[in-house]
């Protein structure tokens, strides 16, 4: 296979014509969304450009400080994102989200590199970085799928929670139903993209890694484990993120708050 074709500024800039396409499109359509379009591509590019210049310094370092500032900063960054799009935004729901994305990815990272990839370094940024990207940011979707559903769940249910409750049940019991859905619920998309994966839809990973030369059987290879981290990766956050937004829900005195 021949090696990958490089884009230049040239090139970058004719590429900006397909997003005035679809700016001219909502224009013509009345759809309103020209201005979110024209940030969404201005911030695409800035900051696609910027972490391709920082993540380049860092593969030139090959150290594990920079690293894993890097993996902090993302961690911290999809934790904010996941914490304003639940509903209920009280005390301990961060460092509850931090965690929760800290462990799902941290075991999953380090099963993956251990025992499969096995880099020259456990902090190769070749190899950490990118996994790292692509699992934080389905861990994120998820975390904030299964807290916003289980909250809404249990505002909506209240009564019956409080029947529960009134029944002897634990609150872990009174919203057990709930939390099974939540979790099953923020997995649906993942599910989803593995049923249909090959058939319907070519992955980032696989295409990415085609487009650079890789043998296509290689790059399948590595998109099927991508598939499998994530989905662990998320029912592991869903899981740590629902346990500990219900806690939240409730007093010492076991009542809703």
């Amino acid at each position: 296979m021949g090696g990958v074709i490089e884009l230049d500024l040239l090139d970058l800039g004719w590429s900006l014509g397909i997003m005035a396409i679809a700016v001219i499109l909502s224009k013509w359509q009345g759809l309103g969304l020209e201005g979110q379009l024209i940030l969404a591509t201005g911030r695409s590019l800035l900051q696609l450009l910027a972490v391709g210049y920082v993540i380049a310094a860092i593969f030139e370092l090959n150290h594990p400080l920079p690293v894993l500032l890097i993996l902090g900063v993302m961690l911290t960054i999809a934790t904010q994102v996941t914490r304003n799009r639940i509903p209920r935004k009280g005390k301990g729901f961060f460092p509850l989200i931090w965690g929760s994305l800290l462990v799902s990815s941290g075991l999953t990272l380090s099963y993956t590199l251990a025992l499969i990839i096995q880099p020259d370094t456990w902090y190769s940024p070749q190899y950490l970085i990118p996994l790292a990207g692509m699992i934080l940011g389905n861990a994120m979707n998820s975390a904030s799928l299964s807290g916003e559903r289980l909250i809404t769940a249990i505002s909506h249910n209240q009564l019956e929670v409080e029947t529960y409750l009134c029944l002897g049940a634990t609150p872990k019991e009174a919203i057990a139903h709930y939390r099974k859905e939540a979790i099953r619920v923020s997995l649906i998309p993942t599910l989803n993209q593995m049923m249909v994966v090959g058939l319907v839809s070519l992955p980032g990973m696989f295409t990415g890694q085609v487009l650079g030369g890789t043998e296509p059987l290689n790059a399948a290879s590595y998109q099927i484990l991508i598939l499998f981290m994530i989905m662990l990766t998320n029912i592991l956050t869903a899981i740590l993120v629902t346990e500990g937004v219900y806690r939240r829900c409730f007093n010492e005195q076991a009542q809703l708050t």
